[in-house]
């Protein structure tokens, strides 16, 4: 098939109905809350375009006074736009934020343990989204309340969160659509412009990007995955997206190698 028509059958493929996709998921959360006999839902506001989709959701399922933001910046790391975004989010909402900062505690834990800077740079990037975890967790154990995950389709499939961290959650009502759709899903859900326009991050390091660490961007990433689910060949997505055959088959085998971050621990059999 010719690369625009196939480029033109994925981005149709891409095209969501925000307002049935908000009734499924506002339903989605609505029952989990429920089915866990929870008081409502505990979320990590980072200031970003997922947090604030899952805040808005959220409302709309349990009534702003049900929510309960977090934002857990780090200081020195965390831009103050970020923190701003954060307020703006959880104010536009009606929502209570509470704003720790977890600098303190992850000095506390480094000196602990003796990190050094001979420490491998993922161990301890990943630190931080694993102590924002732990204070989520304290939360909503805390006021009988579950853990409403930010990830996406595109962070899920490309294993691109900390097991443990950002990934451990109770439920992600967004993991089922690309950050594509949920970029959609913000504009019917009136999520403030400079949100959904800003360049996505999970915060590891100053000037961290999840596109520049991924090497690609996210409307690229969605159409080589979206491809492959409508059974496009390499060679044929490749062309269309305008990526090169190595980067596709570097995306396949990416998420090969991080399925086990989406599965319970395999138990051996006995």
């Amino acid at each position: 098939m010719r690369p625009d028509l196939v480029r033109k059958k994925i981005e149709m493929t891409l095209e969501i109905d925000p307002v049935k996709t908000e009734k499924k998921l506002v339903d989605f959360i609505r029952k989990k809350v429920k089915e866990a006999s929870a008081n409502g839902v505990v979320i990590g506001i980072s200031g970003g375009i997922d947090s604030a989709v899952m805040a808005s959701l959220s409302v709309r399922a349990l009534g702003k006074k049900n929510v309960l933001g977090l934002a857990l910046p780090q200081t020195g790391i965390t831009p103050a736009f970020d923190i701003s975004d954060s307020k703006k989010i959880a104010k536009s909402l009606g929502i209570e934020l509470e704003y720790i900062n977890i600098a303190p505690i992850l000095r506390s834990f480094e000196k602990s343990v003796g990190a050094s800077k001979k420490s491998v740079p993922l161990a301890l990037a990943n630190l931080k989204p694993r102590t924002r975890m732990v204070i989520i967790y304290y939360y909503a154990n805390n006021l009988n309340r579950i853990v409403a995950g930010t990830g996406n389709r595109s962070e899920l499939r490309a294993g691109y969160f900390t097991k443990y961290g950002d990934g451990g959650v109770d439920i992600l009502p967004i993991g089922g659509l690309y950050k594509t759709q949920v970029r959609q899903l913000a504009q019917h859900l009136s999520v403030h412009h400079a949100v959904i326009k800003k360049a996505p991050t999970a915060g590891l390091w100053k000037g961290q990007t999840d596109e520049g660490e991924l090497g690609i961007t996210y409307a690229n990433l969605d159409m080589i995955y979206t491809g492959l689910d409508l059974g496009f060949s390499m060679k044929e997505i490749s062309e269309a997206v305008g990526e090169s055959v190595d980067k596709v088959k570097n995306f396949i085998e990416r998420e090969r190698k991080i399925s086990h971050k989406l599965k319970m621990p395999e138990i051996a059999k006995i």
